[in-house]
C-alpha cells in the first residue's frame, strides 16, 4: 500500500490540531467558568468536564490519541451527569447533548490523523456508528421536547354559563370579549374538529396604517374587530377607524382622528372599539348607533356607525378630552390603548399611564361618560373620592395614582364594571405611596356606574413592587354550586393565580390563603409579609432552581447558573434590591396578560395561555443612575431610545425615587439572546372550570421564528413561546388563537388540546381573534400586526377564514 503523501499527512494533522485547540479552549472557559459557580455553590459539572475538555484539547494538540478517549470520557460524564440532573425532560438535557455531540463527531475524526493505518478502514464504519448516536440521541431529545404535558380528564366537563351581559355575542362580535361578560365564546358551531382541516382565507384587508420603518417602530395593534349586523368595525394601531363588509373584507368607511407620533406611549395600540345603540332612536337618526374609541393622545372619538361621520352631539364635534383635570401632561405619557366599557348607557374608561417615568405622572383616575352627549358623570379619584366630577378650580386629579390600562368588563344588571387595576406610578418602589394607593393598586374594583363609587374590591398584589398589575378582564360567569348557580367572575393574574369570586360582593368562593413572604429587600418594612394565593388554581410553577437554568451549549447554560447564584432570589414575591440583581419569576408578562381567558360555558372548559419566563432585575441607586446617564422621563429634556420608554427596555428613571430600575424582560443573555430558563416559556391549558383541576396542558408556540442572534431557526418543535393575546372558543369544540410568536393561528380541540389545523400570517398574530356569522357562513378573523416587544415582524393586514363554498 502507498505510503500518505506528506500534504495529505500534514493537513491531518492541521485538523487535529484545530480540533484540539477548540477543545482547549472551551475547557478553559468552562474550567474557569465552573471554578467560580463552585464557589457560589453551584454544579461542579462544568468546572470537571471543564478540565477534561481541556486535558483532551492539549493531547489533541500534540498529536496524541489519548485526547480522543478523555474526550469520550467526558462525553460520557455529560450524559451521565444529564440524566441524573433532568431525567428524561428534552430540554433540560439538550445541553448536556446536542453540543457534546458535535464535538464527539470532530474529535472522532482525528482518529485516522492520530493512528493512519490503524483506523484507515474504520473510518466509514465509526463515522456511521456516530451519525446514527447522534440521530438517537437527537430524536430522543425532540420527542421528550414535543410530549405534551397532560392533566388528570375530569369525569364531566358539562356545566351551566350563563352571560349577564346586554350584548351577547352569537351571529355577531358586539364587544371585545364577544360581550362585557368576556367569556370570549362564539354559539356557532360550523367550524368542528372533522371539518376545521379545510379552513382558507377567505379575504385580506390592508388598514395602511404602517410605521415608516417596521424594522425599527413600536407598532404593535391589538386589535380584534367587532362585527355587528352587517358591519365589521375596527381601528387600526395609531386609532384609524374602520368599517367592513364582514363577508368580503371590502371597506365601507374610514375616519382618522389624526394622532400625532408623539404621542405613541410605549406601543402603538389600539385593541378595539365599542358598539353603542342609542334606546328608542329612529332608525335613520345621525349616530343612533355609534362606535366609540379611545385614542393615543387622550381622547373618547365617537362616530356614526353607518357613515363613520363625528356624532356632533357627542362632546365637541364627536369628541371628548379625558385627560381635563389631570394638569401638566406630556406627549405619550396619558394613553388609552383599550377599548371602553359601556354599561347602563355610561361609558366607562382608564388609561394607560406610562410606565417607569417618574412618581409624579398623571392621574390614573376612572372616568365615566354619558354615551350620548358624552357629558362626564363622574370621575373616581381613589385620593380624593369626594369629587364627583372635575376637580375643583385650581386642583387636578391626584398625580402618580394606579390606572387601569386594559379592559374593563360589566354586568348590566347590577350596574358594576370591574375594573382591573394597576400599579402607582413606577412599580419597583414603593416608600411615597398613598395609603388609598396601598389599598386599590392591583386591585379588581366593582365600581357603580351611575356613581362611580367602589362597590368592593379584591386585591391580588399587596404593596406591589414587581409590576404585577391586573392586565386580563375578569370574566363573568354563572359558577355552578350546590344550589344552582352563584354570579361571579374569574380573575386572571400575572402571578398566575386564578381568583373566583362572587361578582356581587367580592367574596371568594374557592379560599384565597394568605402565606407568608419574603420581607427584604430596599424596603423591608413596607413589604407584606403574606401574599393571597388562590387554592382554585394557578398557571404558576414550583420556584426556580439552578438546574432550570438553561443554554443551547454547556457554557451559555453555565453563565445563566452563574447569574442565578449571584442574585437575590427567595421564590416567588422575592422583593426588589440594589446590592445585585434579584429574579422576578413569573416576569410582568405574566402567567395572564391582556389576553385574559376564555371560557367554553357548554362543556364548562376554562382555556388559557399563558407565559412562562422570569426577569432579571435590579434598583439602580439614583447617584450611581446619574452616572450611567439614565435618560430623563418622557417629555423632559431628553427621550431615551430603547431606556425610558415605559418599564420593558433596559433601564427606566423612575424620577422621584431613591432608584432608577434595571430590568431583563425574559432573562436574556447578552449576544445571542437566549433566555436563561429553560423551556417552555409558554403553554396553552384546559381547566375544569368547576373544581378547578387542569384538564391538559401543552407548551404553546414553535421554535420556527426563534433562534440565537435573533436568526429564525425555522424549526417545527414545540418550545413553547411568549405570547401575547387570547383565544375564543367556540359551540362547535375548536378554539382559535395567534398570539404566539410563530407568526402561526391555530385551531385547537378544546377536549384534547390537539392542533388541528394552522395557517402562517404574514405579521405576528398578537391580537385576540373573533368569530361572526354572516349569510348563513361562519368566519374567524385575526389581525396580523405583529408586535415591536414580541420581536414579531410589523404588518397592517386583517385576515378572515371560513369553510370552503
Amino acid at each position: 500500500m502507498q505510503d500518505e503523501t506528506p500534504t495529505r499527512l500534514r493537513n491531518r494533522s492541521v485538523f487535529a490540531i484545530v480540533v484540539g485547540a477548540i477543545l482547549a479552549l472551551a475547557g478553559v472557559v468552562l474550567a474557569v467558568g465552573g471554578a467560580w459557580l463552585a464557589l457560589l455553590g453551584g454544579s461542579l459539572y462544568y468546572l470537571l468536564v471543564g478540565v477534561l475538555l481541556g486535558l483532551a484539547g492539549f493531547l489533541l494538540i500534540r498529536q496524541l490519541a489519548l485526547g480522543v478517549w478523555v474526550y469520550v470520557g467526558a462525553y460520557v460524564i455529560s450524559l451521565v451527569w444529564g440524566l441524573a440532573e433532568a431525567g428524561l425532560d428534552g430540554w433540560a438535557l439538550l445541553p448536556f447533548t446536542v453540543g457534546p455531540t458535535v464535538l464527539l463527531v470532530l474529535v472522532l475524526l482525528t482518529l485516522p490523523t492520530l493512528q493512519p493505518d490503524r483506523w484507515r478502514w474504520r473510518v466509514p464504519v465509526g463515522a456511521g456508528v456516530v451519525v446514527v448516536l447522534a440521530l438517537i440521541i437527537g430524536g430522543f431529545v425532540i420527542s421528550r421536547v414535543n410530549q405534551p404535558a397532560v392533566g388528570a380528564v375530569p369525569a364531566r366537563l358539562a356545566a351551566t354559563v350563563a352571560d349577564p351581559s346586554l350584548l351577547k355575542p352569537g351571529t355577531d362580535w358586539p364587544a371585545y370579549g364577544g360581550s362585557y361578560a368576556a367569556q370570549r365564546y362564539s354559539p356557532l358551531g360550523q367550524i368542528t374538529p372533522e371539518n376545521v382541516d379545510q379552513l382558507q382565507r377567505a379575504w385580506v384587508f390592508h388598514t395602511g396604517d404602517m410605521p415608516a420603518d417596521p424594522a425599527d417602530s413600536k407598532y404593535g395593534a391589538e386589535t380584534t374587530p367587532l362585527k355587528v349586523g352587517n358591519t365589521l368595525y375596527l381601528c387600526s394601531a395609531t386609532n384609524i377607524l374602520i368599517a367592513l363588509d364582514p363577508a368580503t373584507g371590502q371597506q365601507r368607511w374610514r375616519y382618522d382622528p389624526q394622532v400625532g407620533e408623539e404621542w405613541i406611549p410605549y406601543t402603538a395600540a389600539c385593541r378595539g372599539v365599542a358598539y353603542h345603540a342609542l334606546p328608542d332612536a329612529a332608525p335613520d337618526q345621525a349616530c343612533a348607533t355609534r362606535i366609540i374609541e379611545g385614542t393615543l393622545d387622550g381622547r373618547l372619538i365617537a362616530v356614526d356607525a353607518q357613515t363613520g361621520r363625528p356624532c356632533a352631539d357627542f362632546g365637541t364635534n364627536g369628541v371628548v378630552d379625558i385627560k381635563r383635570g389631570m394638569g401638566r401632561v406630556e406627549p405619550g405619557m396619558v394613553s388609552i390603548t383599550s377599548p371602553p366599557t359601556i354599561v347602563q348607557g355610561v361609558i366607562v374608561t382608564g388609561h394607560q399611564v406610562l410606565d417607569g417615568q417618574k412618581r409624579s405622572a398623571p392621574s390614573g383616575v376612572i372616568q365615566g361618560f354619558d354615551a350620548v352627549t358624552g357629558e362626564k358623570r363622574w370621575a373616581w379619584d381613589m385620593v380624593n373620592p369626594q369629587w364627583t366630577g372635575d376637580p375643583p378650580d385650581g386642583e387636578e386629579y391626584a398625580r402618580g395614582t394606579p390606572n387601569m390600562w386594559t379592559i374593563a368588563s360589566g354586568d348590566e344588571a347590577l350596574g358594576l364594571v370591574y375594573l382591573p387595576m394597576g400599579n402607582s406610578a413606577v412599580d419597583y418602589w414603593s416608600g411615597s405611596r398613598r395609603p388609598q394607593e396601598d389599598e386599590f393598586s392591583t386591585s379588581l374594583v366593582a365600581l357603580d356606574v351611575n356613581t362611580g363609587k367602589p362597590r368592593w374590591h379584591f386585591q391580588t398584589v399587596h404593596r406591589d413592587v414587581w409590576d404585577y398589575d391586573l392586565g386580563a378582564q375578569a370574566t363573568l360567569v354563572d359558577f355552578p354550586s350546590g344550589n344552582g348557580t352563584v354570579p361571579a367572575l374569574i380573575l386572571p393574574s400575572k402571578q398566575g393565580d386564578m381568583y373566583v369570586l362572587d361578582r356581587r360582593t367580592g367574596q371568594p368562593i374557592f379560599p384565597v390563603q394568605e402565606r407568608r413572604v419574603p420581607r427584604t429587600g430596599v424596603e423591608p418594612q413596607r413589604r407584606s409579609p403574606t401574599q393571597p394565593f388562590s387554592t382554585y388554581h394557578t398557571l404558576a410553577f414550583p420556584d426556580l432552581t439552578e438546574k432550570d437554568m438553561w443554554g443551547m451549549s454547556p457554557i451559555d447554560q453555565m453563565v445563566c447558573r452563574i447569574q442565578f447564584r449571584q442574585a437575590e432570589y427567595r421564590g416567588v414575591y422575592t422583593p426588589p434590591t440594589a446590592e445585585k440583581r434579584f429574579v422576578e419569576y413569573p416576569g410582568y408578562n405574566g402567567g395572564t396578560d391582556w389576553g385574559g381567558i376564555a371560557v367554553d360555558p357548554v362543556r364548562g372548559v376554562i382555556l388559557a395561555n399563558y407565559n412562562n419566563m422570569p426577569n432579571y432585575n435590579r434598583l439602580i441607586p439614583r447617584e450611581e443612575a446619574e452616572r450611567l446617564d439614565v435618560p430623563a422621563p418622557r417629555g423632559e429634556e431628553v427621550r431615551g431610545g430603547s431606556m425610558g420608554e415605559g418599564g420593558h427596555g433596559s433601564l427606566d428613571p423612575q424620577a422621584g425615587t431613591p432608584y432608577a430600575i434595571a430590568v431583563n424582560a425574559g432573562w436574556r443573555l447578552p449576544l445571542t439572546g437566549l433566555l436563561c430558563k429553560r423551556p417552555p416559556y409558554g403553554g396553552i391549558r384546559a381547566i375544569d372550570m368547576r373544581t378547578g383541576r387542569t384538564i391538559w396542558d401543552r407548551p404553546f408556540g414553535t421554535a420556527r421564528r426563534n433562534g440565537p442572534w435573533n436568526i429564525p431557526s425555522m424549526l417545527p418543535v414545540n418550545i413553547g413561546t411568549p405570547n401575547n393575546g387570547g383565544a375564543v372558543v367556540t359551540s362547535g369544540g375548536v378554539a382559535f388563537i395567534a398570539a404566539a410568536t410563530d407568526n402561526l393561528i391555530r385551531a385547537i380541540d378544546i377536549e384534547t388540546g390537539e392542533t388541528l389545523w394552522h395557517d402562517t400570517l404574514p405579521a405576528g398574530g398578537q391580537a385576540t381573534p373573533s368569530v361572526y356569522e354572516i349569510n348563513g357562513k361562519q368566519y374567524v378573523v385575526i389581525m396580523a400586526g405583529g408586535h415591536h416587544f414580541m420581536e414579531t415582524p410589523i404588518g397592517d393586514e386583517l385576515i378572515a377564514y371560513a369553510l370552503p363554498d
